[in-house]
């Protein structure tokens, strides 16, 4: 097991000046400005009149006191994320890029020369059948190798690597990856915040002269993809990791890096220690690179089984943060309500809802238009518990949910309307270069493979924590804040 990543402590210093934060798309602002609703979890925030006149078109800039707590908050809440092209530029020999590899010279090859001048290079060979095509290649880009006699897993590659490097700042790299220009340039403008201790990049996937049905979905609807909107990273938020793709890292809160006892879900471990140990995680779109998906049937379905696995060892070390889904209360009566498929389900479920706006609306006498508020955070609140309820009868809990088609009509039409719904909804977020049907079958082939994955992890470890739901109360169906 590696050390915990050590926190910042309280004298670590705050945003520099001229630091800037704009609010993100998912921020609505109301009452001139002076309200605004968002953030991860959703809150509703009541700006004082000094703060309201610090905001300029959506974005605070750090000048002083005043506007670098507004941008603090505003950060920390999720309702504004940093202005990347904004922030100064960090050198890039002040960053050492570390690739673990086991063979594949052909891809090492493709990243080394995508890589900009200027970074530091250690590739660490973790004990390829053929080294000496590795050496070869590393050689010819007049990179730093250090081979392993050993095979360690990508984890312990890593650590390996971290150990060499002597610079403030860490990129850690798959070798099936293609660095697009500026990626890493913009990647550390973020450590300007002296809080960020890791950023990722977006994936996409690589373009292939020939694509065939599977790399055409993963290309839309790729796991690695986390999407076009920056975001903080934190357990129990809109976004609650990161993968190893890409992460780069501050050397001086890694500790001797990920946890090498980990066969998967290394780098969402590591995430949520950095999380715990009081940094900030950061995605930044602005930045992507490419990456190789698998385009065969059985390497792609190994792959998301794979990663399935790797939720009991989470859950092991990160009892808390690991559910597969996360509800409020009443959103798991809904839930219940529309599944049982009565004539009273629809009235009751509505009749919940009902409740939780009214109850919104009584505690948000300070917004204007309480009640408008009040019935867009119940809709997207039930739009989100449906969504989590398909998650677990398609993906998490398939295994029961077949068993129980086999015996009853409604489990049946539950799952024909999950399917339904769930795949026209994604079909027509992504917009994917693959017709309907194929799009459909790689969509629950995805859910399968990744819900086994999450099983066999469960039986191995004799341990149901990864298959359970997080049913939270809050004090409030909406945060009221002050700022």
């Amino acid at each position: 097991m590696t050390e915990k990543p050590t926190g910042r402590g309280p004298d670590a210093p705050g945003l520099p000046a001229g630091f800037a934060v704009r609010l993100n798309r998912h921020t609505r602002v109301l009452g001139g400005g002076g309200v605004l609703v968002g953030g991860s979890p959703t809150r509703v925030a009541r700006l004082k009149p000094a703060a309201v006149g610090l905001l300029h078109a959506g974005t605070v800039t750090v000048r002083d006191g005043a506007s670098r707590a507004l941008a603090e908050h505003l950060l920390s809440t999720g309702l504004a994320d940093p202005v990347a092209s904004s922030l100064p530029p960090v050198p890039l020999t002040a960053a050492t890029v570390v690739i673990p590899v086991r063979d594949r010279p052909q891809q090492l090859d493709r990243l080394l020369a995508s890589l900009p001048a200027g970074l530091g290079v250690v590739v660490v060979d973790d004990a390829s059948q053929d080294p000496a095509a590795v050496a070869a290649v590393v050689s010819a880009h007049g990179a730093r190798l250090v081979p392993l006699t050993r095979n360690l897993g990508a984890a312990g590659a890593r650590n390996v690597g971290l150990a060499t490097v002597t610079t403030p700042f860490v990129a850690f790299i798959d070798s099936d990856v293609v660095v697009e220009p500026g990626s890493i340039e913009t990647l550390l403008r973020h450590f300007a915040d002296p809080a960020v201790g890791m950023v990722a990049p977006r994936i996409l996937g690589l373009e292939s002269p020939d694509p065939n049905w599977i790399t055409r979905y993963e290309n839309a609807r790729s796991s690695l993809d986390l999407g076009r909107d920056a975001a903080a990273v934190r357990p129990r938020s809109r976004l609650t990791w990161v993968s190893s793709t890409c992460q780069v890292c501050r050397v001086a809160v890694m500790g001797t890096g990920y946890d090498d006892t980990l066969d998967a879900a290394e780098d969402v471990d590591m995430v949520w220690r950095l999380v715990a140990a009081g940094h900030r995680v950061r995605f930044e779109p602005a930045s992507t690179m490419r990456h190789e998906h698998r385009s065969t049937l059985r390497t792609w379905l190994g792959r998301k089984f794979f990663y399935g696995t790797g939720a009991q060892p989470l859950a092991e070390r990160h009892p808390r943060d690991v559910a597969p889904v996360v509800l409020p209360p009443w959103a798991v009566g809904v839930l219940i309500a529309l599944v049982a498929q009565r004539r009273w389900s629809i009235p009751v479920a509505g009749a919940i809802s009902a409740v939780v706006m009214g109850r919104i609306a009584r505690r948000l006498g300070h917004v204007p238009r309480p009640a408008a508020v009040a019935a867009q955070l119940t809709r997207d609140g039930l739009l989100a518990a449906i969504a989590q309820g398909f998650t677990l009868l398609l993906r998490h809990w398939w295994p029961l949910t077949a068993i129980a088609a086999l015996f009853s009509r409604r489990a049946r039409r539950a799952v024909l309307v999950a399917a339904v719904a769930d795949t026209v909804w994604e079909y027509a977020r992504v917009r994917p270069q693959l017709d309907p049907v194929r799009f459909a079958v790689a969509r629950r082939l995805d859910d399968v493979a990744y819900g086994a994955g999450v099983w066999w992890g469960a039986l191995r470890g004799r341990s149901w924590l990864a298959l359970l739901p997080a049913v939270v109360r809050t004090s409030k169906p909406a945060a009221r804040d002050r700022a």
